[in-house]
């Protein structure tokens, strides 16, 4: 059976979400991940709960308070910024918000794994912080990178609740595939659903066998 043109679309749209929400939580959470291992700040762990809050929430719960900071007369608007519920935009801050976790976590235990002497051995031959951070901590943090990439950009795909809040069912501008495989369910077109299922576990397969096969080649080679 082939996909119908709204299938395809609501699957390209997914893909884009998901590539450009991973890119911002790296961007985001490289820093703030670096930040909470290395920090001797008492009160951290407040700020790890913060980030941890979306494993434990109702999506809905999440997407509905989103909704209501983004939406038309939330909070930012008073600030003259123009609300983004049922956007792309929304998507994109309401993924990620709810995939954060995913990907700092990861990032935060790779650099705790590394420990203090690589960083104290380099420091002793005058690299800067910024040459010991680029040359020592992120080569040696790659697999905890690969973990993140791949679990943001599948937990991304996968979201139902958060996108359905904050971006609704709009065909073509907020319609992912989640949301798509519900339509067909909904309408008892169960050939569809399974076609969109489907793939979707095998993508989700193949990226977390992709993982677990490059961080134990990178566990050998360590060895």
């Amino acid at each position: 059976m082939m996909l119908s043109e709204a299938d395809i679309t609501a699957l390209l749209l997914t893909l884009k979400l998901a590539l450009v929400s991973t890119f911002i939580l790296l961007l985001i959470g490289t820093p703030f991940a670096w930040w909470l291992a290395k920090s001797r700040w008492r009160y951290k762990f407040l700020l790890e709960a913060l980030v941890a809050l979306p494993l434990v929430l109702p999506p809905t719960v999440l997407g509905f308070y989103l909704l209501v900071l983004l939406g038309a007369n939330g909070p930012l608007s008073t600030f003259g910024i123009a609300p983004v519920a049922f956007t792309f935009s929304g998507l994109v801050f309401g993924s990620v918000i709810y995939s954060m976790p995913f990907v700092i976590q990861p990032l935060h235990d790779a650099f705790l794994s590394i420990g203090k002497r690589p960083m104290e051995v380099a420091a002793t031959l005058r690299a800067s912080p910024w040459d010991r951070f680029f040359t020592i901590a992120l080569p040696l943090a790659r697999p905890g990178f690969i973990t993140a990439c791949v679990l943001g950009f599948a937990h991304t795909i996968g979201e139902f609740g958060v996108v359905l809040m904050i971006g609704g069912n709009i065909p073509g501008q907020t319609q992912v595939l989640s949301i798509a495989i519900y339509d067909h369910v909904e309408s008892l077109d169960y050939t569809s659903a399974h076609w969109l299922s489907g793939g979707l576990i095998a993508l989700s397969f193949l990226m977390l066998a992709t993982v677990y096969a490059t961080n134990k080649r990178f566990r050998i080679f360590r060895l």
